[in-house]
C-alpha cells in the first residue's frame, strides 16, 4: 500500500510539473500573439509554406490518388467552389472535412496533398483556414447569412450555457452537428431507438 501511495504521489508531482509547463507555454503563446492582418492574411503564409514544402518538386498522379481516397464530399464546400469555379484554373482538390488530419508521417502514411482544416506538424495535410475561424459558414434559420466567426460565436454560446447550470439540465445526451463521418451514425440510430436517452 505504501508503494502504491508513493507511486500515486510521484505521478501527481509529474502531472503538476507537466501542467505547469503547459500553462507556461500557453501564457507565453498568448503574450507573443499578434493578430492576423485581415487585409492580406499574411499570418498564414508561413503555415502554407511549411505545408507545401513536401510538394516542392510537384505532385504525382500516385500521390493525388492517395489524396483522393482521403478527401470527403461536403455540400457546403462544393457550393462555394462552384461559385468560384469560373475564376479558378482547371484543377482537382482533395479536401478532408473530417475533424482530424489524415496523413501522419510518423505512422508511415504516404505523402499526399490533402487539404485539412486541422493538423499538427506530424501530418502531410495542407492546412486551410476553415470558415468557422473567420466568417461565413453554413446558413441556418437562426443565422441566415452564416454563423460567422467562431471566436465571436463561442462567446455567445458560453453566455447561453451559463443560463443552464447542470441542475437545470435533463439527463440526456444531446448532439447537433454535421455528418462528417459514418462514426456519428450510431448516435443517431441510438437516438431513434432510445429518445429518452439521446437526442441527436
Amino acid at each position: 500500500m505504501k508503494e502504491l501511495l508513493r507511486l500515486l504521489s510521484a505521478t501527481a508531482t509529474v502531472i503538476r510539473i507537466e501542467s505547469n509547463e503547459i500553462t507556461s507555454k500557453i501564457t507565453s503563446g498568448l503574450e507573443q500573439y499578434v493578430p492576423c492582418k485581415r487585409d492580406n492574411c499574411s499570418c498564414h503564409k508561413s503555415v502554407i509554406n511549411l505545408d507545401l514544402a513536401p510538394f516542392k518538386d510537384g505532385i504525382t498522379k500516385e500521390q493525388f490518388a492517395v489524396a483522393r481516397s482521403k478527401g470527403t464530399k461536403c455540400a457546403g464546400i462544393e457550393y462555394y467552389l462552384t461559385a468560384l469555379a469560373s475564376k479558378m484554373p482547371d484543377m482537382e482538390l482533395a479536401i478532408n472535412t473530417r475533424d482530424w488530419p489524415q496523413l501522419n508521417q510518423a505512422w508511415g502514411h504516404a505523402k499526399a496533398p490533402v487539404l485539412s482544416f486541422s493538423k499538427t506538424r506530424d501530418y502531410y495535410d495542407i492546412m486551410y483556414p476553415a470558415w468557422s475561424f473567420w466568417e461565413g459558414g453554413p446558413a441556418i434559420s437562426l443565422y441566415p447569412t452564416g454563423i460567422g466567426r467562431w471566436d465571436k460565436h463561442r462567446i455567445s454560446i458560453s453566455a447561453a450555457a451559463e443560463k443552464w447550470p447542470w441542475e437545470k439540465k435533463e439527463s440526456k445526451a444531446f448532439f447537433r452537428g454535421s455528418r462528417t463521418s459514418a462514426e456519428r451514425d450510431p448516435l443517431v440510430y441510438l437516438s431513434r431507438s432510445e429518445p429518452d436517452l439521446v437526442d441527436a
